[in-house]
């Protein structure tokens, strides 16, 4: 049985559609067509209306390390709410363990650079994000639409790129068996050449979030 805030490849599979790339360093699905395209228009919507410049929780003056816009999804949203409702079928991780719903915006020349999710053991701000929910477990990130060039989420380490497509979902777990942060899950959403990006990205953690 997965642990609070875990998801696992068996629960994964039980959804249908589900497949994870062979790769014995992470553990790394994808899902194509997770959300229909209506759905993904009016999360875009809600991207336009409300986005941001994108920050880092670990700053390391590289100003142009991550370039996109971003939006806190509204919760109570009924778009936001019918998205939970799809992961929470998908993953079986309770909603309690789930940052709030984050989209992002990138638009030509934009990217974030390779990184990985979880956060650094050393790093400046690890008592700040870690103090009260801990580590980060799983990610799951939702392209909305198709992009004409570039702006690919490539993972560095087994060098696999995935194109954005309208509705695809692909999520990993950021963390090795022993519960340390996995090196492997780094990965750089590489620059928009041709039109605009969108996406939206759910982290859950190891405890109750907030």
């Amino acid at each position: 049985m997965a642990l609070p805030g875990e998801s696992s490849a068996e629960r994964l599979a039980q959804y249908g559609g589900v497949q994870r790339l062979p790769f014995p360093k992470l553990e790394l699905f994808q899902r194509k067509r997770f959300l229909d395209p209506a759905l993904c228009d009016r999360l875009i919507e809600l991207i336009e209306a409300d986005r941001r410049p994108s920050t880092l929780a670990d700053h390391d003056g590289d100003h142009y390390f991550r370039t996109s816009e971003t939006c806190d999804l509204d919760p109570a949203h009924p778009a936001v709410q019918q998205v939970e409702a799809a992961l929470f079928e998908l993953n079986g991780i309770d909603s309690a363990h789930g940052e709030q719903m984050q989209g992002q915006r990138y638009d030509v020349g934009q990217e974030f650079k390779a990184h990985c999710d979880w956060f650094n053991p050393h790093g400046q701000d690890r008592e700040k994000y870690c103090s009260v929910a801990g580590q980060r477990t799983w990610t799951f990130m939702i392209y909305l639409n198709d992009v004409p060039a570039g702006g690919a989420t490539r993972f560095t380490t087994v060098k696999k790129s995935f194109q954005p497509e309208t509705g695809k979902l692909i999520c990993w777990n950021n963390r090795k068996p022993d519960l340390s942060g996995n090196v492997n899950t780094m990965h750089h959403g590489m620059k928009v050449r041709r039109g605009m990006k969108y996406v939206i990205t759910k982290w859950y953690r190891e405890k109750p979030w907030g």
